[in-house]
């Protein structure tokens, strides 16, 4: 029999005039396994809050059961600046007693720990890169139900993998808010759709949500139909007089999957393809034999790659592979060292960058859309600047709202707006589903879904990968760009994640002499620092490619850390020999 761990009884939560959880009640069991969803600034985040006594209600009442143990990771990750990593994820714990540890060591290696490397100074680290140690010293911890907010952010595909498959594995409770769909349906059995003060639950993951949420609607609808059909009757009686008795209508509720029985596929790719090549003639990109290198990391090796009109190709790779530098190859802000990249000469590009484009915060959203075109032609229909807001979420008053007063979210779907807008024929989305809430990521599907043109997608997505793609290329870190067939499960099923030496990855040194040992591990650790210094410099050579000196002295500083690594290599080996 399942134990009750939370409950929540009648409660009502507002933040300001708007209206987030309106007498809610529910309860969370032990083993339950709960994704939550809904829109950005609906008040997910504050179900989690008031779920774990972080938030108080304005009414009602939330109970915990009796020693409950809750584990709780937010979207603010506050670590004290001056830890370690080591220190942060597992306190004052000795190397010798947690390398011992089957958990902590699987945490470690699937979070990618020994990339950041355990003795860096919590503030000298990126968001990225705290948010795993944040995520890394939950997940060790003994918890009866972890919750989890927005956990997928800043992981690669490997890191998502391998997350769901820890949680999937883990015996005991979680509630996870997450827009990555694919996670949703891999470690969930229920799902929390948190809109308009009230909280819907739904068995199964996302797929069964998404079958679930369309069954209500359309009884919604017909509810609605035949509510207006008997006005419709009532007010001819009115004029009639009695009319005779009639039958009342019956409705048959079909089951779940009747409602796609009818539905075309989300994409005609062969017309798409027709239209396309109509737009684009034969020829959009030419990657003839082209080398890149950043110092001594090799990028590209002679990579010869074809990207021709309608094609819809999705782009994984390993960090640091190139994936946003062949985007940005492609775009010219990059030259290749040797080799030539041919375009199209009707080839009319619009980039979506990781970077989030500054726009005059006094001016409407619509304003900022219309700056660039009132109408649109998406798949052969024109679509006014105003309709494709509101498909956006950018509906009714919302659309006169300040771009200053935009979220980092909203700001990220008018930026996708604006380039829609300007009615290019190829699109290059660098991450685009970072901050869009999962109705929002549906809207971006659909539109994709009827737009003709060449679409290279970088993302972390699975399921949006899947969705508006057709095939996928893979840079293994290796200098190639690789078809695979098989997607993401292929490239997944090819790559070995690959950690720097660390007493956890090591068998343990054979000998007596503790000295030794100790300074072999502090070795190993000059080596998980150097390596990390080195990924920085080549990270901050591709920023600055365009400044001939700043990349000198990088790679002056480069070339004194591979030097340093030689030598720390040289005197581990000597030193292993004698343990």
């Amino acid at each position: 029999m399942a134990t009750n761990l939370i409950n929540l009884e009648e409660v009502t939560v507002a933040h300001g005039t708007k209206l987030l959880l309106d007498k809610v009640s529910l309860g969370v069991s032990d083993n339950d396994r709960i994704g939550v969803v809904g829109r950005n600034g609906g008040g997910k985040t504050t179900l989690l809050k008031t779920l774990v006594k972080t938030e108080e209600p304005h009414s009602g009442r939330v109970t915990h059961a009796g020693g409950l143990r809750v584990g709780v990771l937010t979207q603010d990750v506050r670590i004290d600046p001056r830890l370690t990593a080591h220190q942060a994820i597992l306190g004052d714990t000795a190397e010798h007693t947690w390398a011992g540890d089957a958990k902590v060591r699987e945490v470690l290696d699937g979070l990618g720990l020994h990339e950041v490397g355990l003795d860096a100074v919590v503030g000298s680290m990126s968001g990225g890169e705290r948010r795993r140690v944040a995520l890394a010293a939950l997940l060790i911890g003994d918890w009866d139900l972890i919750v989890l907010d927005e956990p997928t952010n800043h992981l690669d595909v490997e890191g998502v993998a391998w997350l769901a498959a820890w949680l999937k594995n883990r015996r005991g409770a979680h509630l996870v808010v997450t827009h990555d769909r694919w996670f949703l349906d891999e470690v969930n059995e229920t799902t929390w759709e948190v809109h308009d003060g009230t909280v819907d639950a739904y068995d199964g993951g996302y797929s069964a949500y998404v079958l679930a949420r369309a069954e209500r609607d359309r009884m919604a609808s017909t509810a609605e139909q035949k509510r207006v059909q008997l006005a419709k009757k009532e007010l001819a009686w009115l004029r009639r007089g009695p009319p005779a008795r009639t039958s009342k209508p019956k409705f048959r509720i079909e089951a779940a999957n009747a409602l796609i029985a009818d539905e075309p596929p989300p994409r005609d790719d062969i017309a798409l393809q027709r239209f396309a090549t109509a737009r684009l003639g034969k020829q959009v990109y030419d990657v003839e034999d082209v080398s890149l290198r950043f110092g001594d990391r090799v990028l590209f090796d002679h990579v010869t790659w074809r990207v021709g009109p309608g094609d819809r190709i999705g782009i994984v790779g390993v960090n640091g592979a190139g994936k946003s530098t062949l985007l940005k190859m492609l775009m010219d802000q990059v030259h290749p060292d040797a080799g030539v990249v041919k375009v199209g000469q009707t080839v009319k590009v619009a980039y979506l960058s990781q970077e989030v484009a500054e726009l005059d915060p006094m001016l409407r959203v619509l304003e900022a859309v219309e700056q660039v075109a009132k109408q649109v032609d998406l798949g052969g229909k024109p679509v006014g600047a105003s309709s494709l807001c509101d498909r956006f979420g950018f509906t009714g008053n919302a659309q006169w709202t300040r771009v200053g007063d935009l979220s980092g979210g909203e700001r990220r779907r008018l930026q996708l707006l604006r380039l829609l807008m300007g009615e290019p024929n190829v699109l290059l989305l660098d991450e685009p589903t970072n901050d869009l809430d999962i109705d929002t990521l549906n809207a971006l599907e659909d539109v994709l879904d009827g737009w003709p043109g060449t679409l290279l997608v970088v993302s972390h997505d699975r399921y949006f990968l899947e969705r508006t793609t057709s095939v996928t290329s893979s840079l293994m870190g290796d200098g190639t760009v690789q078809a695979l067939p098989g997607g993401v499960d292929e490239y997944l099923a090819k790559r070995v994640r690959r950690t720097p030496s660390s007493p956890v990855a090591q068998d343990k040194p054979k000998g007596d002499s503790r000295a030794a040992k100790k300074e072999l591990q502090k070795l190993e650790r000059q080596l998980v620092n150097l390596d990390k210094r080195e990924v920085e410099l080549h990270a901050a050579m591709a920023e600055q490619a365009a400044d001939h000196e700043a990349v000198l002295k990088l790679n002056e500083e480069l070339h004194q850390v591979r030097q340093q690594k030689e030598a720390v290599e040289e005197s581990w080996l000597e030193l292993s020999e004698q343990v």
